[in-house]
């Protein structure tokens, strides 16, 4: 690979390569820059001054001081930024998929996909202005009459991810917004334009007031403990892996100033194939589950769980399929598999290979690494104890497991500590259901794929995959608060 000079990095005429902190583009106060490259071919797309302690304060205070005014705009005028904000996000779709493969290491589809999901979820977010229901209570108190209004929690941080920038920062910078709350981002290193500068880009021209947006793109080192420490932010929204959402938790909550949290962290998806499933549909919907974006996504089938009577069946369909699944370019049409993210991804998943292998389980499906593209891989006979069922593997890599019977299949599902995505495949659904009811996870699917997200729906998981819920009514929950009011009439 060979590093090139970047272009002019751009979204809609528009540089992106700076901050963008109460209103302003400029560069960041910190002495180290951002280099972000293309994963696939590691050209230069955008090389960013990075951001200070300085530049992070002078966001959140600027957005704490926007934030009241923006709250008491009227709701018909803040759904109609969002609307606008959604109309954009479609309207520069071509632009932003292009941003996306190229920063990301997104295939075509997968980019497409993502916008559609950022769009479908700023869409949803549009309708939330109106939808902030305050209560009327009786009182056990003559004449007192209890009332609980639905507040904005007032500044809200989001940290989003690099695997689905785009849509990870969305799904709660546009809820936030709608809600009457003010939004400081702080987008994944690996991906500060497709993270955060273009949505920065995207609600400006919708005709957001400045300040209400900022986006700090700055080293973890440098300004990660402060984005959730601050004073001024009163919500810390993040999405990433389980250990640096922990650690974001006991900041959030064992400092001066106390936080709520909204965690997303990651998943080891389970999905079950019963004895009478349709072993067809199975293997249709687990191969872009296990594969899709190289497997970088917190809901990406790591575990299929298979009944002893159609395991060997079911082995041979998969690694046949899987075998079929194109890997390279990610901007050539059809490519299901592209490249990771970086060379630290890179090295855990060939760590994962080798120990997969080390283990004992049957290499069925592989082919040799190149560059950052890493070919499927699919290991049958791997048992409960392997690394590889145990941890999240967040790469194109499948482990297949034996169930000696439904509950088996059960027992296996539930073991281990994360509680994100799952599905079970059967041709009776009643069984299926009654099988999803005792798995331990935020989301459970029948006769479909563990990746699945609709903004009106709840999205979350349960244990160390997270806690809190996105999307609907329970994005409303989760970007307000409640103030008890009681009216005694003299």
């Amino acid at each position: 690979m060979t590093t090139t000079a970047p272009s002019a990095a751009t979204f809609a005429g528009q540089s992106v390569d700076q901050q963008f902190i109460a209103g302003q583009w400029r560069p960041g106060g910190s002495e180290r820059v951002n280099t972000d490259k293309n994963p696939y071919d590691d050209a230069v797309v955008a090389e960013i001054q990075q951001a200070s302690p300085q530049d992070l304060d002078e966001a959140y205070r600027a957005a704490e001081r926007a934030q009241k005014d923006w709250a008491s705009t009227a709701p018909n005028k803040r759904a109609a930024v969002i609307r606008r904000a959604a109309d954009l996000l479609e309207e520069r779709r071509e632009e932003i998929v292009d941003w996306l493969v190229k920063e990301s290491g997104s295939t075509t589809l997968k980019a497409n996909i993502e916008v559609s999901l950022a769009h479908s979820i700023t869409q949803e977010a549009a309708s939330f202005p109106t939808r902030m229901h305050g209560t009327i209570h009786p009182s056990n108190t003559e004449n007192r009459e209890m009332r609980v209004y639905k507040k904005p929690v007032g500044v809200v941080g989001v940290i989003s991810p690099w695997n689905f920038p785009l849509h990870l920062s969305q799904r709660s910078v546009a809820p936030a917004l709608a809600l009457g709350n003010a939004v400081v981002i702080k987008p994944a290193s690996d991906t500060p334009v497709t993270g955060g500068l273009l949505l920065a880009r995207i609600f400006e021209e919708a005709g957001l007031p400045q300040s209400v947006l900022s986006v700090v793109v700055g080293a973890g080192s440098e300004i990660g403990d402060e984005f959730v420490s601050h004073p001024v932010p009163r919500l810390i929204s993040f999405t990433g892996s389980t250990p640096v959402g922990q650690n974001v938790g006991r900041v959030a909550v064992s400092g001066e100033h106390l936080k709520k949290v909204s965690l997303e962290l990651g998943g080891n998806a389970p999905l079950v194939v019963l004895d009478d499933a349709d072993l067809d549909a199975a293997v249709e919907q687990s191969v872009p589950g296990t594969f899709l974006h190289s497997g970088q996504i917190c809901m990406s089938v790591n575990r299929i769980i298979v009944e002893a009577p159609v395991y060997e069946d079911f082995v041979s369909r998969f690694s046949q399929a899987a075998q079929s699944v194109p890997f390279g370019d990610p901007t050539t049409e059809g490519t299901l598999v592209g490249p990771v993210v970086n060379d630290s991804q890179l090295e855990g998943l060939e760590k994962k290979i080798a120990g997969a292998e080390a283990a004992g389980a049957r290499t069925v499906v592989s082919a040799e690494i190149s560059g950052r593209v890493v070919p499927p891989h699919v290991f049958a006979d791997v048992t409960a104890d392997m690394e590889i069922a145990r941890e999240e593997t967040f790469g194109p890599m499948v482990a297949i497991l034996k169930a000696e019977d439904e509950a088996h299949a059960l027992q296996l599902a539930n073991d281990h500590a994360y509680g994100l995505s799952s599905a079970v495949f059967t041709q009776n659904l009643d069984r299926g259901v009654q099988f999803a009811q005792q798995v331990k996870s935020g989301m459970t699917y029948i006769n479909e794929m563990t990746v699945q997200d609709e903004a009106h729906v709840a999205f979350g998981g349960e244990r160390n995959s997270g806690l809190g819920r996105f999307n609907g009514a329970w994005a409303i929950d989760e970007f307000t608060t409640e103030h008890t009011i009681g009216v005694k009439r003299l």
